[in-house]
């Protein structure tokens, strides 16, 4: 069943709310209009093969999960499904009477410490990625293998390229020979010492991913020794790649306004941050997943950009110390009951089937 079909058997979900931004409090111009919701398998399904956890739409701004995948995720405190499952009445356009079988209250532990905090955590690290991706950018040519050679040279060692330069070498006149006990060492020969025959090239192209070796015959003494930082090169075009899809998949008004700030971090992010972090207190002290926001106007300031990068982190750190308190004083048990949520489902099939 894709997302299409499941539109078409309305009377399977269980669930439908508006999430997001809106249900936060947190909307602005601009701001996407995001769903979740819940649905409960045909039964003929569940007995089968076929079984599905989870239904997005094409753009996955509308995720509806399985009523079991659902609850399992609520046993670990994720975030997200909690979130859902407290929407505010407005944005809850359709809600089950079999719903009512799950209470949030009934499911909050002191597992939500490490849930949102450990969801806060990956939006703090988004941040600091956009903010290396901006302060740091790649050039949009990949650099090669060439790149990370050195020869040895008066002592000390010159990037391979300018040591081709100076003797009016190309790197496919080149050829390389391991030197024995030296990891990533070779000895370098060229073209012009050899009466017949052509060597293969210190790469084979651009996008090669090491050097290569040639045959040389005896006798004929290397020109240069050549190192090639094989580790560096591949951390290189991790993070390259990694950086050609930030670039083709970011979102681009998010980007602009990222700079239009002058923080040189996603402001979005650590807004998402703060948001989590206050929602993790909130558990602890009273008990309840507040999804609507009346802290707007602060978390609105950060997205804003009206804080320092380092600030921030400081506040984060301040934050975090406050919430570990409330948790070590905090009633809550440990972790959910997984039997009681596994009592609940088994409830919840058998009255709607």
């Amino acid at each position: 069943m894709n997302y299409e079909q499941l539109k078409q058997q309305k009377e399977l979900i269980l669930l439908d709310c508006i999430s997001g931004s809106i249900a936060y409090n947190l909307n602005v111009t601009g701001s996407d209009v995001d769903k979740k919701g819940i649905f409960i398998m045909p039964q003929k399904q569940l007995y089968g093969f076929e079984r599905q956890d989870q239904i997005a739409n094409s753009t996955n701004d509308e995720v509806y999960f399985e009523i079991g995948r659902f609850l399992e995720l609520l046993t670990k405190n994720n975030p997200n499904i909690l979130e859902l499952l407290s929407t505010p009445k407005e944005h809850i356009l359709f809600r089950h009477p079999l719903m009512d079988l799950i209470k949030p209250e009934d499911f909050l532990s002191k597992l939500c410490l490490d849930t949102f905090a450990g969801y806060a955590q990956t939006q703090i690290k988004k941040a600091r990625g956009l903010n290396k991706k901006i302060n740091k950018p790649l050039d949009a040519e990949r650099k090669s293998v060439l790149h990370f050679c050195f020869v040895m040279h008066n002592n000390g060692s010159i990037p391979l390229r300018e040591w081709l330069t100076e003797h009016n070498f190309t790197q496919e006149e080149c050829g390389l020979v391991n030197l024995d006990h030296f990891r990533n060492v070779y000895l370098l020969y060229h073209q012009k010492q050899l009466t017949e025959g052509r060597f293969k090239g210190i790469m084979s192209g651009v996008d090669a991913d090491d050097v290569q070796l040639s045959s040389v015959p005896k006798g004929i003494e290397n020109i240069a020794v050549m190192t090639f930082n094989k580790d560096s090169y591949s951390i290189y075009c991790r993070e390259y790649k990694e950086y050609q899809e930030w670039e083709a998949k970011r979102n681009e008004q998010r980007y602009r306004s990222t700079l239009s700030h002058g923080k040189s971090y996603d402001a979005k992010n650590m807004m998402h941050t703060f948001r989590l972090l206050n929602m993790a207190e909130e558990i602890a002290l009273y008990r309840q997943v507040i999804v609507k926001r009346d802290d707007r106007d602060f978390l609105l300031k950060i997205r804003n950009g009206e804080f320092e990068y380092d600030e921030l982190m400081r506040m984060v750190e301040e934050k975090m110390e406050k919430i570990k308190a409330a948790y070590e004083k905090s009633t809550l048990p440990d972790r959910p009951d997984t039997q009681m949520a596994q009592g609940i489902l088994i409830q919840i099939r058998t009255a709607f089937y």
